[in-house]
């Protein structure tokens, strides 16, 4: 009967899809199914009477003991009875990504532990194609959102390159006469300096938004942040003859952002405001980016117009895919816009504004510090 029992014991373990790993006490291997043996590349006769530790890299590997040990000794059971994503060590000493839950077995003194591990591997290399197809269509997204300010930021460089121009052009005349004005030719060429410097400040901002670098938060200035993009935003709302009004909170405490992301969300929640607008007869037709601080511990950024809003029945499926009122729209932007703050732990949400626009409320939690 016993026999039997063992053996029923030993078929349930093989026919187990996900390896199932038997130890005692001090670590040793007392059982190793079939699916183990497939994972770790290890026959259950290679590894039986075995520290498990030869199962995991380092440097689980080297800790694994005072691991047991802490756990014989203190009887807490942090790992007993959750699942959590390990790495795991297979005999041919390559290393692949696992969920590994850990029971005790009833009934045994000392007690014995199993520990049932499933390969994530293609779970993990899908999740991680994900990531890198989201990072390129968010690319694409912040370099459609430059393109589409482009009328704006040419006509702006014109303008210190005209002066540049005229201001070379004196300073040739002036150094062709007899006795040439040292003082104004000196004026002239500060002036072809101060446009430069300005057509320059213009081109650097463009690169920044462009640019397509691994994402990287760091404690950021939300006010800051903001203020940077007030030159572009200003260019694109004289285009729409819209007056465009910066309203930022005092002292705000740092929040945790990839930069140019957020950045990025502002642009696009701007530019759907002042494409609203430039269809709107109001007058006059205002755009306002506004900073606060709010109670549930978030920053918030607040832009708002007082254009035409936007129908209730669009206004479920706003952040949908695809969803958009624009003639040439892709439908993308908000959607783009709300998976950047989502992955901030953040939230981007709609709302009819105070003059019946639209407002876009999007906030941020503030650093673990503050």
């Amino acid at each position: 009967m016993v026999s039997n029992s063992v053996g029923e014991f030993q078929a349930l373990m093989d026919a187990a899809v996900d390896g199932i790993v038997i130890v005692d006490h001090a670590g040793s291997i007392q059982a190793f199914n079939r699916a183990a043996e497939r994972l770790f590349g290890y026959s259950a006769a290679e590894v039986l009477g075995r520290n498990v530790n030869i199962l995991a890299p380092e440097p689980d590997r080297s800790a694994h003991d005072s691991y047991m040990a802490r756990l014989l000794t203190t009887g807490d059971p942090h790992v007993i009875g959750r699942g959590r994503e390990v790495d795991a060590r297979r005999k041919d000493g390559s290393v692949f990504p696992a969920f590994l839950s850990v029971g005790i077995v009833e009934g045994t003194q000392p007690p014995r532990f199993v520990g049932f591990v499933h390969d994530i591997t293609h779970r993990r290399r899908g999740e991680e194609e994900a990531h890198r197809l989201q990072e390129r269509l968010t690319h694409v997204s912040r370099l459609a959102t430059v393109g589409e300010m482009s009328a704006g930021i040419a006509h702006e460089l014109n303008q210190p390159l005209a002066a540049i121009a005229n201001y070379a052009q004196a300073c040739d005349r002036l150094l062709a006469l007899a006795d040439p004005d040292i003082p104004e030719i000196r004026d002239a060429l500060q002036q072809i300096t101060a446009q430069a410097v300005r057509a320059g400040d213009i081109i650097r901002r463009l690169r920044a938004l462009a640019r397509n670098e691994v994402m990287q938060r760091e404690p950021t200035d939300i006010n800051g942040l903001v203020s940077e993009l007030s030159d572009l935003i200003l260019l694109d709302a004289k285009r729409y003859d819209v007056q465009y009004k910066l309203d930022l909170a005092g002292q705000l405490p740092l929040v945790e952002v990839d930069r140019a992301q957020i950045q990025q969300v502002v642009l696009n929640l701007v530019r759907n405001g002042l494409e609203a607008l430039g269809d709107s007869a109001r007058s006059p037709r205002q755009l306002t980016v506004q900073t606060q601080r709010v109670s549930d511990g978030t920053v918030e950024i607040k832009v708002s117009d007082n254009g035409p809003g936007v129908s209730g029945a669009i206004a479920a499926r706003l952040f949908e895919p695809f969803c958009t009122t624009k003639p040439h729209g892709t439908g993308l932007g908000l959607a783009i816009s709300r998976t950047i703050v989502k992955s901030h732990q953040g939230s981007l949400d709609y709302q009819p504004s105070s003059s019946g626009g639209a407002c876009f409320s999007l906030r941020l939690p503030l650093t673990e510090q503050d």
